[in-house]
């Protein structure tokens, strides 16, 4: 009898348990759905806040301090870390990247290993004579020899990181693919930041965000430390060994611009909102030396509403600019400061790019454009047409004449001779409304190839470094797309490198 009210028991028991735990799977579900959707925000925002450092963990002193947590800043503190030493990063914004995470097309290289194996003939000499002219002769010749003699390296150092660029398109003001980009095509910027920021964390680096240093501190002639008020308006005096300075351009301070180049006015802006010219401002009260400052570069295709860049990729892979009228008027392919000031002559001073769905399976940034609202879309050229507002017949002839152009490998119209692998005849057809805004600023502070910030006699200021684009000099005039993730790549490595060797010589 017992053992009989035992078993009941027990029964009962057991169907309690598995209606509590159909309850409870439910409720983990939804759980699980909302773990999820934050997940992907965080992700969206960067990193999450586990990749941070608490406050709590902040110590006096650090052998390097590096002040921007964005491309060229994590990979100092990656090479300073490997040659043994205790760096920190402090980031202004509530997350890292800065601009990095906005970079869209994706980063150059010559004679690399991935366009060996995909038997692309490059050089370095190329690729620098490429980007000398991109600048109009006026780049820092001995910056620009060592930028691009170290830019497969840099491939390299990323791919034992992670961090796989082996997708391979052309930008503008180039004759050679050389743009490399994430396997999948996609934007290159979060993914470069979350591949980053994953080493960073695992070599246990500590970053701390919202973390803004206002001042970088000397003793006895040589940079000791910076001065950080961080988020809850704590102020502290951190001392260390070396300054690395990687706080990006000044592309957001629209105060500056309008000083610099009253021009640009009213101008739109991609640059994230931390890209203020603070390093820059910093460093002029040292005594460093600035170059280039009116040297601002406008990209030509900006999203005007939400002042949003659509990478060059785009272009790179077949995509065309058409008129108000449906026609095309310039070279879509050449350097920026061309393209743009064709759109400028246009009576609206914006423009639309076309391209059809192999566009889109090439380049993945575009599913993003999609998701944001840029894009219109229809199923013919007559339909996309009628989107966009421009005559049918003339949308119609225009590509017929590009597809053709890419046929004979001949544009007779304006001279295009690159991003002509693939004719725009795959349907559905898409268009996106661009004009110019302030993208990227060529000038800074001046700096060598050791990345030592030079004071107005040429001589470094003892302890300071800098990378990134916070920097003058190495573009010159004009900027070649994809450029930019390489001199952060490339010289935030040397700072870190630099850096470290000064600090162990002390």
């Amino acid at each position: 009898m017992k053992k009989k009210l035992l078993a009941t028991l027990i029964f009962i028991l057991s169907i309690t348990l598995v209606l509590a735990g159909c309850g409870s799977s439910d409720k983990s579900n939804e759980k699980s759905k909302a773990s999820e959707k934050e997940e992907a925000t965080e992700a969206n925002s960067g990193a999450s806040q586990a990749s941070y450092t608490s406050l709590d963990k902040l110590e006096d002193h650090y052998d390097i301090i590096i002040i921007g947590a964005g491309g060229a800043g994590m990979s100092a503190a990656l090479e300073a870390k490997e040659k043994g030493l205790n760096p920190v990063i402090f980031e202004k914004m509530p997350v890292a990247g800065g601009n990095t995470s906005k970079a869209s097309s994706g980063m150059n290289a010559s004679e690399t290993k991935f366009q060996k194996e995909q038997g692309i003939e490059d050089s370095n000499d190329l690729f620098y004579e490429e980007t000398l002219a991109g600048g109009h002769g006026t780049n820092d010749k001995e910056m620009l020899r060592f930028f691009v003699d170290n830019s497969a390296d840099a491939i390299d150092w990323l791919d034992s990181k992670g961090i796989t660029l082996n997708n391979i398109t052309i930008t503008g003001g180039m004759n050679e693919k050389r743009t490399h980009r994430p396997e999948d095509g996609s934007a290159v910027g979060q993914y470069l930041v979350d591949g980053l920021l994953e080493n960073v964390k695992k070599e246990e680096i500590p970053t701390f965000v919202n973390a803004n240093v206002t001042e970088i501190t000397e003793k006895d002639g040589k940079v000791n430390g910076v001065k950080v008020v961080f988020n809850d308006k704590t102020k502290k005096n951190i001392t260390a060994d070396a300054v690395v300075v990687t706080t990006g351009g000044y592309g957001a301070n629209a105060e500056l611009i309008e000083k610099v180049r009253p021009d640009l006015k009213g101008y739109v802006t991609t640059n994230q909102e931390g890209s203020t010219g603070d390093g820059i401002k910093m460093i002029e009260k040292l005594g460093g030396t600035m170059v280039d400052m009116d040297q601002i570069q406008v990209h030509p295709t900006v999203q005007q509403e939400k002042s949003y860049l659509i990478g060059e990729a785009v272009r790179g892979e077949g995509a065309i600019l058409v008129n108000s009228d449906g026609k095309r008027f310039t070279n879509e392919l050449d350097t920026r400061d061309k393209v743009t000031a064709a759109i400028n002559k246009l009576p609206e001073r914006t423009a639309y790019l076309v391209f059809d769905a192999g566009v889109t399976e090439r380049v993945k940034a575009i599913k993003q454009y999609e998701e944001m609202g840029f894009v219109k879309k229809a199923d013919t050229i007559e339909a996309l047409a009628k989107e966009i507002d421009v005559p049918a017949t003339d949308l119609e002839a225009t590509l017929n004449t590009w597809n053709q152009s890419v046929a004979s490998k001949k544009d007779a119209e304006f001279g295009r001779t690159t991003g002509m692998d693939n004719d725009l005849s795959k349907a559905p057809y898409y268009a996106i409304k661009i004009g110019p805004g302030v993208h990227y600023t060529m000038g800074g502070v001046k700096i060598n190839t050791n990345t030592e910030v030079l004071n107005k006699e040429g001589q470094p200021i003892t302890g300071l470094f800098a990378a990134g684009e916070v920097a003058g000099g190495l573009h010159g005039e004009n900027r070649i797309g994809g450029n930019s993730v390489a001199e952060i790549i490339i010289f935030g490595r040397q700072a870190g490198i630099k850096s470290a060797e000064f600090v162990n010589a002390q």
